[in-house]
């Protein structure tokens, strides 16, 4: 019986540790994109910091990252800016992300 309870708390670590990388992975995305979008609105510096860092938190409030590409779009728009670019935009720093967090 030990070596099946070693096997699934093995499997259970396993898991939490892939979420948690995947956790990553994600909040660093978001991240980028926020500094993307900051800088294409204009803002820099403390500016675009808070506002990637508030974007990470508004994705914190729901599974998925459909809100987060929404509410930069929105901004954006409020900006005269397109928006066309902000799902590939995204693409491209989830796998920048996921690069950046498997190395480390």
């Amino acid at each position: 019986m030990t070596d099946l309870d070693d096997r699934k708390n093995a499997f259970e670590s396993k898991y939490a540790n892939d979420q948690e990388t995947l956790f990553k992975i994600e909040a660093r995305a978001v991240k980028l994109l926020g500094l993307w979008a900051a800088h294409e609105m204009g803002l820099s510096g403390d500016d675009a910091t808070t506002y990637a860092g508030d974007l990470v938190g508004h994705n914190m409030k729901e599974p998925g990252l459909d809100d987060v590409t929404s509410k930069v779009s929105a901004d954006l728009a409020a900006k005269g800016k397109p928006t066309t670019t902000v799902n590939t935009m995204l693409a491209s720093f989830l796998r920048d992300a996921e690069t950046q967090i498997r190395a480390a």
